[in-house]
């Protein structure tokens, strides 16, 4: 029998050779929000490494929106010819190509992890940062302006406008960032937002900017092409997000036309103990999966061929996505293939070495 993992996946026009997608991982490697050479070496080698869908990391939909100085960006349409660079190499072997947009809120202006991470100032280049309260991500981050009405409609905006220039560079799956503590995650959690106004308050009110740029994204997405939404499932802590708010979330989000939920976890505060082991966030890929009947992705620790094909086998989700694997083995799902006694071939110029 063909293994599970490596069946296709249909959503919408859009058909994945198999389950295996690479996971969004920022590599604080651009230039300007311009992708440069390292990002075509690091998706081609991922995307002739056998996976069906790469996305690219979370790519801001403004320039207060980066995380860092050096993440991609998709604010201007100077950046369609480059981004679309790299489209056509990812497709021209075999796999999908698709954008995470992202705005990285109160967690924004800070520096790259090899190089400490810490918060950039103003003095060194760093930018205001921004987010539903006024309350920092930690102690030594920066105090963020709150959005109101005016700064809440420019982050709908910003995001529409990304969605049209992501289709003219050819991608062919959107997924919105709204996970690890960055804007949409910011103002979703209980934890980050406070706020007595319609954006805040009760849970609805919480996932309203949420529901809001799903709206807009979906609008200028074509509504044959996938539209997938990143979220953290739980916050980790008791007064939180928990699997039951997010699986209310995702009924939500069904409803205004998001084809499928990237199921990760975690990043709203500091010091909150995650229990971290292998595969441990896909019980809430398969609750959404069963409970709200949307596709979803696993994500986190999946690192064995025989576990992946069982997460899809097994219905707890749709498509598994690889993240510190790939950057470990950019030809997992060759290796994973052989392991599981599936035929898939390298790319023709690898073949002497099959």
């Amino acid at each position: 029998m063909q293994p599970h993992l490596f069946t296709p996946l249909t959503i919408g026009s859009v058909t994945l050779r198999n389950r295996i997608g690479m996971s969004p991982m920022c590599q604080y490697s651009a230039v300007n929000g311009f992708p440069t050479d390292w990002h075509l070496m690091h998706l081609g080698a991922r995307a002739a490494g056998g996976a069906g869908l790469i996305i690219l990391e979370a790519t801001a939909v403004s320039p207060e929106g980066r995380i860092s100085p050096f993440d991609l960006g998709i604010w201007s349409d100077d950046h369609i010819d480059a981004l679309a660079r790299l489209v056509k190499l990812i497709e021209s072997l075999g796999a999908v190509a698709g954008i995470q947009l992202a705005h990285a809120g109160r967690k924004a202006s800070v520096g790259r992890p090899w190089e400490g991470g810490k918060p950039i100032s103003p003095a060194a280049g760093g930018w205001p940062v921004v987010g539903p309260t006024a309350e920092p991500f930690a102690t030594n981050y920066p105090i963020p302006t709150p959005l109101d009405t005016a700064g809440i409609a420019k982050v709908i905006n910003d995001f529409a406008a990304a969605t049209r220039r992501a289709h003219a560079a050819g991608f062919r799956w959107i997924e919105i960032h709204a996970a690890h503590g960055y804007l949409l995650h910011n103002f979703l959690s209980p934890l980050g937002n406070d706020r007595s106004d319609e954006y805040g308050g009760d849970l609805r009110g919480r996932a309203r900017l949420l529901l809001e740029v799903t709206d807009a994204v979906r609008a200028a997405w074509p509504a044959e092409l996938p539209l997938a939404v990143r979220l953290s499932c739980s916050d980790w802590t008791p007064e939180g997000l928990t699997i039951t708010d997010t699986i209310e979330v995702a009924r939500m989000l069904r409803e205004r036309g998001v084809d499928l939920i990237d199921c990760s976890s975690g990043g709203i505060a500091p010091g909150i103990t995650i229990p971290v082991r292998e595969g441990y966030q896909v019980p809430f890929a398969s609750a959404i999966r069963h409970d709200t009947q949307i596709a979803t992705a696993a994500v986190g620790l999946i690192t064995r061929p025989e576990h992946a094909d069982a997460i899809v086998r097994n219905g707890e989700a749709d498509l598994v996505l690889l993240g510190r694997e790939l950057l470990r083995d950019p030809h997992w799902p060759l290796r994973a293939a052989r392991a599981l006694g599936h035929d898939l071939a390298p790319p023709p110029q690898y073949l002497r070495a099959w």
